[in-house]
């Protein structure tokens, strides 16, 4: 009687904690109450000792000290000022002396990275205000290196602020025009594909403006069809849709013509700077450097497997190359964000040796080192110290799902700076005495400290304790890494996460996710796993609904060196696509998988993928989603696309084997989905797609979402979007 009272109360107990264990809600899930806290634009101060960031109230920006985390100071409160009068702003640029900053308000965004906004001058010690500019929102502002003139972009041209002299506005370039010449500013391809949205600089006294010009006058235009919607509301479509027409290169077809440009400030004259530039060439940076008489530029051929850095004169237009770097296929778009140029060297990742490392040239061109060597692949870099020698980055050394910050000193010795295993990054202060360290692994929300440069903590600044608290209340899976080797003997890298109450004895259906685009990674031992990023809780969500999770990254993906990464040069779709069909003839395999009941989804990239594989030829999937796909890459853009293909007219047989070809053998339903605004991947891949689909007699599904672009957000569309993924994988899989 006794073990039955016993076994009784230990029931009640387990019912007790089952009931106690909140249900995931898909709204919690997209409303941002799961959000993580973090640090809001944090800028490293000339001292240091300190850095600059955003109040958690949005109202300041404070001061605080690398060493002890404290706040040390106010440098901008927008209750304590005076003149213009300001009720809320969205950033901050704090001029290179630190006595001014730039405030950004009234934000409206255009494509990925760029924005127009009202900016604001601010005199930090005086606390006034002042308007940059009373003619119009304004782009890309950057200011001199003595704080005492603004250039801008409005309207496509460029303008100068001077600060000494009341304030006084100049136009520097008059032939900018909408959907014909930009100046200052990169075009939508570069913006979107080489990650910069300002083509404008100073040279180091002040003396010059160095921009990028860009004529996209013979670039054939796009149209998107926009209508009057909701949240937001366009009246001025309310009975007719109107349409936004931009300059969209696609694969094959003619870019926008590049050339450099430099003005003197005093003598008011324009020059173009005299680059080498074969035609079709990119020229995706433009840098300053301490030396007045010089500024940097990179220029890449439309092949992107040449990059060539020059130093140029912006006074007598002269230029020098420095640096050319040649790799095999092509050079990846991350060399471009990661090359430093400091006062005496360049900093060049390179993955030359079949792994991306870092190699120090000096600021004249001469080779001096490889900093870094071995099988793992450096993914970001923090700086070189011209004081001690020391390097400063990011590497996958421990293993391709994790990331670790690692110094190598001017002997070669390397030293591993964070020492928790997960995903490590770093923001390093000016001097490279400190750095503000962010750490998490898959079950665990962002964790941020700040260290010296032997990697020892000094202060915690963010625990994300009340959001592990919260996410305590529920029941959530474990994500499970895994490993597994496919009918070609490649090994791919995965995660599962199974229900939580999961029974070995039950077969579960299987909901796998991919992105799968080049150098991407979605196995990884970080908070930003899962689908849809916040540690995999719309995944977990769909777990509560009796789905066993799955992810795994096929060939072409990142953290494997280059190699494994290339693999799917000229072919993009065709080995990603057999490594999911190959995942999903492992997972059937399983004891606790139905092998007839296996989905898979992606986005973007992964749409295109879930398309290629559901279409492979092997009958594996019994339901699919693709959010956004493209599917003909003659459908997209030059930059992008040619960088793993080259041209349509010199690899038709590549681009020709896509989700429309291959639509006869689409196996599987299928739901596709589509914002009618997107600017990325137009519409007109899921129209042409669908055309293909309904002549070769297959049903689908089809959501189309209006006014909405690639990321399909706004008003309750996100949650709309996620629920018809989950409701679908339901009706078809269970």
């Amino acid at each position: 009687m006794k073990k039955i009272l016993i076994m009784c109360a230990a029931i009640l107990m387990v019912t007790t904690v089952a009931k106690a264990a909140e249900e995931l809600k898909l709204r919690d899930i997209t409303n941002g109450y799961f959000a993580a806290e973090g640090l809001s634009a944090v800028t490293p101060l000339s001292d240091g000792e300190s850095y600059a960031q955003i109040s958690s109230d949005g109202k300041r920006v404070v001061t605080y000290s690398f060493k002890t985390g404290r706040e040390t100071g106010v440098l901008f409160d927008i209750d304590k000022t005076h003149g213009e009068p300001l009720s809320r702003f969205d950033n901050y640029i704090l001029s290179p002396d630190g006595t001014k900053m730039l405030i950004q308000t009234q934000t409206e965004r255009i494509y990925r990275h760029s924005f127009r906004a009202v900016f604001y001058i601010y005199h930090i010690k005086s606390g006034k205000v002042e308007k940059l500019s009373d003619y119009g929102p304004q782009q890309s502002p950057v200011w001199s290196p003595d704080g005492t003139q603004v250039a801008f972009v409005r309207d496509n041209n460029i303008f100068l602020v001077k600060l000494l002299y009341d304030n006084a506005e100049s136009q520097v370039t008059k032939d900018g025009k909408q959907n014909e010449v930009i100046n200052g500013i990169p075009d939508w391809v570069n913006e979107e594909e080489f990650g910069l949205s300002t083509a404008l600089t100073f040279n180091a006294d002040g003396t010059m403006l160095c921009w990028l010009r860009y004529d996209e006058k013979a670039v054939k235009t796009y149209s998107l069809q926009m209508f009057r919607g909701m949240k937001p509301e366009h009246a001025q479509w309310a009975t007719y849709p109107g349409d936004y027409s931009y300059k969209y290169p696609k694969a094959g077809e003619q870019n926008a013509t590049m050339s450099a440009w430099s003005f003197d400030i005093k003598s008011r004259q324009t020059r173009q700077i005299d680059l080498p530039l074969k035609a079709d060439s990119y020229i995706p940076r433009i840098k300053a450097t301490n030396d007045p008489d010089k500024i940097i530029l990179f220029t890449m051929n439309r092949h992107q497997d040449e990059l060539c850095i020059y130093a140029a004169n912006p006074r007598t237009t002269v230029c020098q190359q420095i640096v050319k770097e040649n790799v095999p296929k092509y050079v990846k778009e991350e060399v471009l964000g990661g090359i430093q140029i400091t006062d005496s060297h360049i900093l060049l990742p390179s993955d030359r040796d079949g792994n991306m490392h870092l190699y120090l040239y000096s600021i004249n061109g001469v080779m001096q080192r490889q900093l870094t060597q071995g099988k793992f692949d450096v993914t970001d870099v923090y700086g070189y110290d011209e004081a001690t020698g020391n390097t400063y980055y990011q590497a996958d050394m421990l293993r391709a799902t994790d990331r670790e910050v690692y110094v190598t000193n001017a002997k070669g010795k390397t030293e591993r700076l964070t020492k928790r295993d997960g995903w490590n990054s770093a923001l390093f202060s000016k001097d490279y005495k400190y750095f503000i360290a962010t750490w998490s692994d898959a079950d665990t929300p962002y964790q941020i400290a700040t260290c010296d440069n032997n990697g020892k903590t000094l202060a915690t600044l963010i625990t994300n304790e009340e959001l592990r608290q919260k996410l305590s209340r529920y029941n959530l899976p474990k994500k499970e890494m895994f490993s597994f080797q496919t009918s070609e003997g490649t090994t791919l890298n995965g995660v599962m996460i199974k229900p939580a109450d999961f029974s070995p004895s039950k077969r579960y259906p299987v909901v796998m996710w991919q992105y799968s685009g080049p150098g991407s990674q979605q196995v990884v031992n970080s908070w930003r796993i899962g689908s849809m990023g916040q540690g995999a809780l719309y995944d977990d969500y769909l777990t509560q609904r009796g789905f066993i999770v799955v992810c795994v990254d096929g060939r072409g993906t990142g953290g494997r060196g280059a190699e494994f990464e290339k693999c799917t040069y000229l072919k993009l779709g065709q080995l990603e696509s057999r490594d999911q069909v190959e995942t999903a003839l492992y997972l059937g395999k399983l004891p606790y998988v139905d092998a007839g009941r296996i989905g898979i989804w992606g986005w973007s990239y992964g749409g295109f993928n879930t398309l290629m594989s559901m279409s492979e030829g092997r009958s594996v999937f019994k339901a699919g989603v693709a959010v956004a796909p493209p599917t003909s890459y003659r459908y997209y853009d030059t930059i992008y696309t040619e960088r793993f293909m080259r041209t349509p007219q010199e690899n038709p047989d590549g681009y020709d084997d896509n989700p429309i070809s291959r639509a006869d053998k689409l196996s599987g339903q299928l739901l596709i989905c589509h914002g009618l605004a997107d600017d990325n991947v137009h519409p007109q891949n899921t129209f042409e797609y669908t055309e293909a689909l309904v002549q070769a007699d297959k049903d689908f599904t089809m959501n189309i979402y209006t006014n909405r672009n690639h990321s399909i957000y706004g008003g309750n569309t996100r949650l709309h979007l996620l629920r018809q993924i989950a409701q679908f994988f339901e009706n078809k899989l269970k």
